[in-house]
């Protein structure tokens, strides 16, 4: 599986994945999925979105020997005090579907007037060129926008649907992928990152 320019993802999110596949693409990498090297996801135990995306590269490059990137994602909300942030995939539970998660967030929201709905979709990337690499690649990507009240749109996955969009007026599931990967935090904090690494 070696590849001049092979890269390792961190991560089991099909969504993601597929994403990073797209975002890659035109640059040459040879995307692989953790799971090409059977590699468990570890355990999330840090409390910010880049301890979380180091951890997950160093345990993917110790496993696959070639340089990995680890990804921590999630959605901020101002009124929640940046909840579910870290959290976001496992807001409504350990095996909580997106809907699930979904529905807990307007729960939470219920009385947050159209206003005081500010949100962000937030984005760590880290690059590590080795399990012992002590200097990593650390880009991040903001993408704000605000909660919707119910879901519009069947795109996307996740939280999509309740992510509204003010400079597109659209939600993140009605955007088109190419669309969505311009502007996404991940699309954002890719392009930070391969300008950094362009820079070594």
């Amino acid at each position: 599986m070696q590849h001049s320019n092979a890269i390792v993802i961190a991560s089991d999110n099909a969504g993601k994945l597929k994403e990073f596949e797209q975002l890659f693409a035109p640059l040459g990498f040879k995307v692989h999925q953790q799971s090409d090297f059977a590699i468990q996801q570890p355990p999330e135990t840090g409390q910010t979105f880049i301890e979380n995306a180091l951890v997950k590269a160093r345990v993917a490059c110790k496993a696959s020997k070639l340089p990995a990137l680890g990804d921590d994602s999630g959605l901020v909300v101002d009124a929640l005090d940046g909840r579910p942030g870290i959290y976001s995939a496992r807001f409504a539970g350990n095996q909580a579907t997106a809907d699930d998660n979904i529905d807990r967030l307007l729960n939470e929201l219920n009385n947050t007037q159209h206003t005081e709905r500010s949100a962000c979709f937030f984005c760590c990337l880290v690059y590590l060129r080795s399990a012992d690499d002590p200097a990593p690649v650390i880009a991040t990507g903001r993408w704000p926008g605000r909660i919707l009240e119910q879901r519009v749109g069947q795109g996307g996955f996740g939280y999509d649907p309740v992510f509204f969009d003010p400079e597109l007026n659209a939600s993140a599931a009605e955007l088109d992928p190419g669309i969505k990967n311009r502007v996404s935090h991940r699309g954002r904090a890719l392009r930070q990152l391969m300008e950094l690494l362009r820079g070594r």
